[in-house]
């Protein structure tokens, strides 16, 4: 237990992913809008996805041509949250 807890919050513990967790707090998106709400290269923002996605952080579905992404659980927004709350006080 205590290795997967600490493969989650290794997975989180990145700016960009942080930032792409925070796309998706309201639901899927699209990678290609990822892309434009993200000041990175696609090919760096599908290595961080994939990271996440190894972790079971987000899961991905096609549609047509394009991938959309979302998070698995909600719960991880609260990790981010109370990491917010912690930096605030």
């Amino acid at each position: 237990m205590d290795e997967k807890t600490s493969e989650i919050l290794k997975a989180i513990a990145h700016p960009v992913r942080i930032k792409i967790i925070k796309q998706l707090y309201d639901g899927p998106i699209c990678v290609c809008n990822l892309n434009k709400n993200i000041d990175y290269s696609q090919a760096n923002i599908s290595k961080h996805l994939k990271i996440l996605k190894n972790a079971r952080i987000v899961e991905s579905t096609k549609e047509g041509m394009y991938q959309y992404y979302e998070l698995t659980n909600s719960k991880v927004m609260e990790i981010i949250y109370l990491a917010e709350e912690i930096v605030c006080n």
